[in-house]
């Protein structure tokens, strides 16, 4: 016999202990070997790797000698650059896994006899769930209780059409209830359901990368095309200046330098650190790479309720036996003429009633239907009271399409069947062919449709939404048609903007960002609602108008900037978003069903967290944990500067190896001497210092005071655009030059001391560097923390092997007053001229792209 009371929560504990958590096991776990061994197999290792090994080897080739401290030095470096590059990957994909299980689904389930929100890894077999339209099912479950229920098995049949469950039939873990509600009994859970069978396959299905990771991957090819390249040239013209050996070592040289060893790594942490800001800020990721292309949208189409508005519906108004009654003015229990009008929104109503473990009453539904159970507990009508006294027979359950629900009940007392009905005044008043005014039943005259359309526009019109209520007594349980209903009044609520959406909405306007309200509200709702928040509109368009529009009708309506959209369904939000994904991003929003299909197609698919179905919420990139505009918006600066972040590191990658390729370039060809101008280990050790903690530091600074400011970056804009192109070779240029000026004026002292002054050089000019580019960003260095320690950091540790017997093992010596003095004023110049040409290159850069536009 199938059980209707649940489980006890010991019982639960239990079964769970026994038969293990319901969830289908990750084959790709987290393994730090793995993790450490990836360390070893990019292209930069391997040629270093390849260096020892040559260093090696070579000294047992005719007249030459075996160099082991070369080689074990590499080696060294190459271990503790692997052990860094291990903990940075690790705690990213730590963080990645912690966002993962905030995103936990959960599942309504009775426990101790009363309703609990509980997650789907603890269902275990026997539990009662608790299932409504939207839900995903936790696990393999049999029917006890079902109301027009269709469970949509596309994830494991590929059938699209939703499938008519009743009660004993089977509904399986990862389908949807697609409309009604009912009560389950699980069967199997984990990898006992029929998902388990088939886990294999689904392990095997991998995330699709977004198109900043492309690009970061692109990127990545280019680079290692050239220096290969390049390498292979300058080895063929080391090989007439140099020896093998050193021939070898110059390309080897060559390549260390030019390979940004450090970018996929400061990458992904610039991302797990943007992804736990944004958690923070009550913004949930379920992928990685959206924490950077939130920053990018330019338009945001937004849900109104909850999102723009509380969701904290209350009713003001009634309109009932041809009065508007305000509800404030009803005494407590004086509610004799308007009892029938109440009763049928408890009744025709999906709200659950609990008490959570501090014994503090939880109302679980949707906020609308809160609203109507409230009111009618002010003045004395309680749903539990109520469904003692009306047994639900059946209920056909809202839809976007519809617009109404009905449910068929039988009054426990007298066996009397009626149907109660809710919906959108005007899609009801066409199910009606009588009223009932005054506790008389009488024809619905024309004038009186007239008349409560009359008052259902000016409610809405005052920014409340209206709900019609009609009933009609049924000869028997299967009597459930909804049509000649009756006629009640109608229910009139507010939901009051977010306080901050005006201000936040004149942010989005500074920052060029485009807003579009998509509602399934009324027009004068919706403009009413965008007039009180100051959302511009050029007009506003109705589902039934886009109905009637080609694509193109609809493109032009949107290019004369109507953003208002009202009386929608989730195929509405569609069509309008592939319209304004041909020249946009576009962050969507979204919490119902058929909702997903946008939110899946969007640039950022946002679901809701408080209000969000749980197929909402497999489907998108976000979720907002508090359902606030506010955290879209505080999203998008967060994506900014992260992609600003990582244009800076980037920025300072590229001129950093830049230089010490054009450096290794021009010695290898233009200057007299025996040996490479920088030997492998320290370039290696320049790039350790400069590509590790300064490069990371970057990674966190703060946002640019104007970062909301100026419009988003254009749709097809590269990382590497025309102005960071141009700062990367001029700026680039002026180092080399500054660079081997430096050399050549120290050289008279030895080859030894202006190698030692060349190398300490490479590492204090990164101070240039960044200084250029916190001047350009209108930032100034106290704002990072981070960034200080790691530059301090850096010098330390050149001092260190600078003055320390460490200096026999990079093949340097002790600097002089006047390598300090050289190397100083090479700071001072080079800080100079960085400024000058960041100047030139911005004001260069802003008459171009004025002259496009022109």
């Amino acid at each position: 016999m199938l059980n209707t009371l649940g489980l006890t929560t010991q019982e639960a504990q239990r079964r769970l202990e026994q038969y293990g958590r319901n969830e289908i096991k990750r084959y790709e776990k987290i393994k730090p070997a793995k993790i450490f061994l990836v360390q070893f197999t990019s292209p930069l290792v391997l040629i270093l790797i390849v260096a020892a090994i040559i260093s090696f080897i070579i000294g047992y080739l005719p007249g030459q000698e075996p160099d082991f401290v070369d080689a074990a030095l590499i080696l060294i470096i190459v271990f503790v650059s692997g052990i860094s590059g291990f903990f940075q990957e690790y705690k990213a994909e730590k963080s990645i896994e912690a966002l993962q299980e905030m995103a936990a689904p959960k599942t309504l389930a009775i426990r101790d006899g009363q309703p609990k929100e509980i997650s789907v890894s603890e269902v275990v077999v026997g539990d009662v769930l608790l299932l409504e339209s939207g839900d995903i099912v936790p696990a393999d479950a049999k029917l006890i209780e079902s109301f027009n229920v269709a469970a949509d098995e596309s994830a494991l049949t590929g059938e699209s059409e939703a499938v008519t469950k009743k009660v004993a039939d089977t509904i399986f873990m990862n389908s949807f209830i697609y409309i009604g509600n009912a009560k389950a009994e699980v069967i199997k859970t984990g990898l006992s359901t029929k998902v388990g069978e088939i886990a294999k396959k689904l392990q095997a299905i991998k995330t699709e990368k977004t198109s900043f990771e492309k690009e970061i991957t692109l990127l990545s090819k280019k680079i290692f095309k050239i220096i290969a390249v390049v390498t292979v040239v300058i080895f063929l013209v080391s090989l007439f200046k140099y020896s093998l050996y050193a021939a070898l070592l110059t390309a080897v040289s060559l390549a260390v330098a030019a390979i940004p060893e450090g970018l996929p790594a400061i990458v992904v942490l610039s991302l797990a650190i943007g992804a736990k800001a944004l958690a923070r800020k009550q913004a949930l990721i379920r992928k990685l790479g959206v924490a950077e292309s939130i920053g990018a949208v330019d338009i945001i189409c937004t849900d109104k309720t909850g999102t723009l508005t509380k969701n904290e519906m209350a009713v003001t108004k009634l309109y009932i036996n041809e009065n508007v009654i305000e509800t404030k003015q009803i005494k407590n229990n004086a509610i004799t003429e308007i009892e029938l009008l109440i009763r049928s929104g408890i009744l025709c109503n999906n709200v659950q009633i609990v008490k959570d473990k501090d014994n503090i009453v939880q109302y679980l539904g949707e906020q609308t239907e809160i609203g109507l159970v409230k009111f009618g507990e002010k003045i004395g009508l309680n749903k539990n009271n109520l469904i003692k006294k009306y047994k639900l027979i059946n209920e056909q359950s809202f839809t976007s399409e519809r617009k109404m629900m009905s449910i068929t009940t039988q009054e426990i007392k007298t066996g009397v069947y009626q149907i109660y009905a809710k919906g959108a005044p005007e899609v009801l008043l066409k199910k009606c062919d009588r009223i009932y005014i005054n506790g008389v039943v009488q024809p619905l005259a024309d004038t009186a449709r007239k008349e409560i359309l009359k008052h259902n526009k000016g409610f809405a019109s005052s920014a409340l939404r209206v709900l019609g209520f009609a009933w009609r007594g049924a000869q028997n349980e299967n009597d459930d048609e909804e049509k000649n209903l009756i006629w009640i009044g109608l229910q009139a609520m507010i939901d009051p903007p977010h306080p901050e959406v005006k201000s936040v909405l004149e942010e989005c306007r500074n920052a060029g960002i485009r807003v579009i309200m998509i509602t399934g509200d009324s027009a004068i709702t919706a403009s009413a609602i965008a007039k009180e928040i100051n959302l511009k509109s050029n007009g506003r368009l109705t589902g039934k108008e886009l109905d009637k529009m080609t694509d193109n009708e609809l493109e032009q309506a949107l290019n004369k900037d109507i953003n208002i959209f009202a009386r929608t369904n989730p195929f509405h939000k569609l069509r309008i978003l592939n319209v304004l994904e041909k020249e946009n991003r576009v962050a969507m929003t979204g919490d119902g069903v058929n909702d997903s299909l946008a939110l899946k197609q969007a640039n950022v698919g946002i679901a809701m967290g408080l209000r969000g179905t749980a197929v909402a919420k497999n489907a998108c990139d976000m979720i907002l944990l508090d359902d606030n505009f506010k955290t879209i918006v505080s999203s998008i600066k967060e994506g900014r500067k992260i992609f600003d972040n990582i244009r800076k590191f980037i920025n300072y990658l590229l001129v950093s190896n830049f230089a010490e390729v054009g450096v290794l370039l021009v010695a290898t060809l233009f200057i007299s001497i025996k040996e490479p101008i920088l030997l492998p280990m320290q370039i290696l050790w320049i790039n350790l210092l400069t590509d590790g903690l300064p490069a990371l530091a970057l990674g966190v600074d703060p946002a640019r005071p104007d970062i909301m400011s100026k419009p988003p970056r254009p749709k097809n804009d590269p990382i590497i655009d025309k102005r960071l192109a141009w700062l990367i070779g001029t700026i680039g240029i002026k180092k080399i030059c500054v660079l081997l000026a430096t050399f050549i004026i120290v050289l008279p002292l030895g080859i030894d001391v202006a190698r030692t002054t060349l190398f300490t050089g490479f590492i204090l000019y990164e101070f240039v560097r960044i200084s250029s580019i916190r001047y350009q960003e209108k930032l100034h260095w106290f704002s990072n923390k981070w960034l200080i320690g790691a530059l301090g950091i850096s010098l330390v540790l050149q001092m260190v092997i600078i003055y320390t017997p460490l200096s026999s093992f990079f093949h340097i010596v002790p600097l002089g007053l006047f390598s300090w003095s050289v190397l100083l004023s090479g700071i001072v110049v080079g800080y100079i001229l960085a400024i000058l040409i960041t100047k030139i290159v911005i004001r260069y850069t802003n008459d171009k792209i004025v002259s496009k536009v022109r």
